[in-house]
């Protein structure tokens, strides 16, 4: 199958002007990477120091999305080789798994939508015709 690789240090893009923690866009955009095959296990992960590097932002920051990302499970450590991504855990429902990560975004629309003070209905209405104008395209 595919073999192990490195991965480069340019594999987060980081919304600056975003309100969530750096650290935290990290750790959700490796999970979206795993859970959709773009990320495999056995790639090796770019030193903390490449990271900082890239993205201009403290080591620490790195640090710290990677040790949560192993206190999760989806990193570990391999000894002389630094990070690896994990091997993945029998996965029960891989669409649960991607429907999880969807959830914040999620949670943030409905925010937007009460504070619209529109109905739900509507809504989801419009968000069915996007779902099936893309699933026909």
């Amino acid at each position: 199958m595919s073999s192990s690789r490195d991965l480069p240090a340019d594999i987060f893009h980081i919304a600056t002007g975003s309100s969530e923690p750096i650290y935290r866009q990290m750790i959700e955009q490796l999970r979206r990477l795993i859970v959709g095959g773009q990320v495999h296990p056995g790639d090796g992960m770019p030193s903390v120091r490449m990271v900082a590097g890239s993205l201009g932002v403290n080591p620490m920051t790195v640090s710290k999305a990677y040790s949560m990302l192993e206190a999760e499970g989806l990193l570990e450590r391999q000894r002389g080789m630094g990070m690896i991504v994990a091997s993945r855990k029998v996965q029960v429902d891989e669409d649960q798994a991607k429907l999880q990560l969807l959830k914040p975004s999620m949670q943030r629309l409905a925010l937007e939508v009460q504070q619209l003070k529109l109905a739900p209905e509507p809504v989801i209405t419009m968000f069915s015709e996007m779902l099936g104008s893309e699933i026909k395209k």
